[in-house]
């Protein structure tokens, strides 16, 4: 999970993971929304990888990039449940509205 917050804890990875949230984008299209270098952004997808918070598909000379959703959204829900935040998931309060009726 720590590989998880050094990933988020750069303003410009949590850019590119809400970019990522809208839709699968190459390299190239990414850097476009940020004012640096091609080798600073490579570190950025450098620890968004290790942290597993990306997929990347190389398609020739590109590498697309998408988000890996569940791996995020687990590392959340065990940082608030480690603060024993009630924090439950929507298809946890789908079940539990389900189980009421």
């Amino acid at each position: 999970m720590s590989s998880v917050f050094k990933a988020i804890s750069d303003p410009t990875r949590r850019k590119v993971l809400q970019l990522l949230r809208k839709r699968p984008m190459t390299a190239g299209e990414l850097a476009e929304h940020f004012d640096v270098s091609k080798p600073t952004m490579s570190v950025h997808f450098k620890v968004l990888r290790e942290a597993d918070l990306v997929h990347a598909e190389k398609q020739g000379t590109s590498i697309t990039y998408s988000l890996k959703m569940s791996v995020l959204e687990e590392a959340l829900m065990g940082f608030a449940q480690a603060f024993d935040m009630d924090v439950r998931r929507d298809d946890q309060e789908q079940d539990q509205e389900e189980h009421k009726s």
